[in-house]
């Protein structure tokens, strides 16, 4: 715009003024061919504006001819602009310089036609081949700049909106072409969003490798979807796209999605402009809140079959150990038989120990039964402090007769929690028994609830001698015990009381300092 205004206005004005100017000071010797050169350089200008040879050949001999019938110095604006406007565009040095040189010697030559060829007029003459050189290096350092100010400026803008390693759109520049569209209201369109599932996992191994997934990802979707008005990458691994809603082009873009074609899995929403909504707000969030909805039932989905994997080995574990148990009191009445086949069949020297071991299993199913029991049965909010106090209450004498003692640091009545008192009840006595067993020596039982925002803690210390280190992450497991004696399934029985009541059991534990058994469980807030 700027180049047309110049040939089109400025050098035509300047043209007039330079003839009105050297018909006023009587230099032309010819008004008819002052006016036919000014006529022919303005036509030139007008006419003739592409950037070609034959153009700069007519502009030259133009600008001479006017120069030589005007005979006045004030035409060398003219060579100066001409220069500025065939060199904008253009980088290579040679040239600018060679055109530079060209248009000052024929400016010389023409000036010297009408002057005499004196020292003042040549040195002036070496000045303006001088000047004008200098200008054009000027010019060609501010365009040059120019240039790559421009050129930075298209990358910053670039950067800004787009995603540096797939070239996609980034969110904002996803978020600003939705807007586009919608405002435009051009075609109606579907927005996809893509969460590929597996690529956090892949991730993981090296950054390299992630990258590389989502340059081959971004190479994939483009080839399926080349039609797409819009796609972007944002939030590590989802993608958006807004293709055309054409007849199928839903139902298509499901078919490549769900066949696998990508490469990794995918979960994806949709959303249709303007079926489903007329707003680039409404439509991105509807979106985004179908995608979230689908993650949430797959992210359930997978719980729940970790949950039934997990639930499957703990029953192998049971079923095995539950198996070993019995088997030993088996091992032990069979052998007896046999003792009491060659006596007779007299039993009568082992009674005791076959009714011990009878016991024994017998114990040992019922703890196995009270373990796998499914639910809780009579649930209703109790005070937490009731159940401490019954605990206490009912293992003091067990406490004092080991030469131990026992204290409680309670809150009040008012802090409940929804249970089922006498499980409860059975956690906190099994847990001072097993603090009991655990002082070998007189030692102290402390039992201190507290509450915090939502949940009520329960700590059970002892000083006794404490668990190692290593043996930590297996005392909950069923049949696991250090004792000469047990099943190994009471802490087993404890901790899932707890869970069921969606509370947790952890202990922390020195060895030669003691244990802490740590009780959580959610408090029945009011207007529950």
């Amino acid at each position: 715009m700027i180049v047309k205004q110049t040939r089109h206005v400025l050098i035509p004005s300047l043209t007039t003024f330079i003839m009105l100017s050297s018909i006023l000071l009587g230099k032309a010797d010819s008004i008819f061919l002052l006016f036919l050169s000014g006529a022919m350089l303005t036509g030139v200008m007008i006419f003739f504006a592409e950037s070609s040879s034959r153009s700069l050949f007519l502009q030259s001999v133009s600008l001479a001819f006017f120069h030589w019938s005007s005979q006045l110095n004030w035409t060398q604006i003219i060579y100066f602009i001409l220069i500025i406007m065939e060199t904008r565009n253009t980088r290579n040095l040679k040239y600018t310089l060679s055109l530079a040189f060209a248009y000052s010697m024929l400016y010389t030559v023409i000036r010297l036609s009408y002057l005499p060829w004196d020292r003042y007029n040549l040195l002036v003459s070496v000045y303006d081949l001088v000047s004008l050189v200098l200008i054009v290096l000027g010019m060609r350092y501010l365009v040059t700049t120019e240039i790559e100010r421009k050129r930075l400026l298209r990358r910053n803008q670039f950067l800004a909106s787009h995603d540096p390693l797939t070239g996609f759109l980034n969110y904002d520049g996803y978020v600003s072409a939705v807007n586009e569209l919608v405002e435009k209201k051009k075609s109606p369109f579907v927005l996809i969003l893509l969460d590929f599932q597996d690529f956090k996992s892949l991730n993981k191994e090296s950054i390299r490798g992630g990258n590389e997934i989502l340059t081959r990802i971004s190479l994939i979707i483009r080839t399926y979807f080349p039609s797409a008005f819009a796609i972007s990458r944002y939030a590590g691994d989802r993608f958006a796209m807004v293709i055309p809603d054409t007849d199928g082009s839903l139902g298509q873009a499901q078919d490549i999605l769900e066949s696998g074609k990508l490469g990794y899995e995918v979960t994806y929403s949709t959303a249709r402009f303007p079926r489903e909504s007329t707003t680039s707000h409404d439509i991105i969030m509807l979106a985004e809140d179908r995608l979230f909805q689908k993650k949430r039932m797959l992210w359930l989905k997978r719980e729940e079959e970790m949950f039934r994997s997990e639930k499957l080995k703990i029953v192998g574990e049971l079923a095995a150990g539950m198996a070993h148990e019995i088997r030993n009191p088996l091992t032990t009445l069979k052998g007896f038989i046999h003792l009491s086949k060659s006596q007779s069949y007299n039993i009568g020297p082992w009674v005791d120990i076959i009714t011990n071991e009878i016991t024994r299993m017998n114990e040992l199913t019922a703890e196995f039964l009270q373990f796998s029991k499914p639910h809780l049965g009579n649930i209703r909010p109790e005070p937490i402090s009731h159940c401490v106090e019954r605990a206490r209450n009912l293992t003091e004498s067990q406490v004092t007769s080991r030469g131990h003692s026992i204290s409680m640091e309670n809150v009040s009545d008012s802090v409940m929690v929804e249970m089922e008192r006498d499980k409860i009840v059975q956690v906190l006595i099994n847990l001072v028994r097993n603090a009991i067993e655990a002082m070998e020596q007189p030692g102290h039982i402390h039992i201190q609830v507290q509450q915090t925002d939502s949940v009520v803690t329960i700590d059970v210390s002892d000083t006794g001698k404490g668990i190692p280190e290593d043996l930590l992450p297996k005392i909950f497991d069923p049949f696991y015990t250090t004792k000469e004696e047990g099943t190994g399934l009471g802490l087993s029985i404890c901790h899932k009381i707890i869970q069921d009541h969606n509370g947790t059991l952890t202990v922390k534990s020195m060895e030669a300092e003691g244990s802490v058994f740590t009780i959580t469980l959610p408090v029945l807030t009011e207007g529950v």
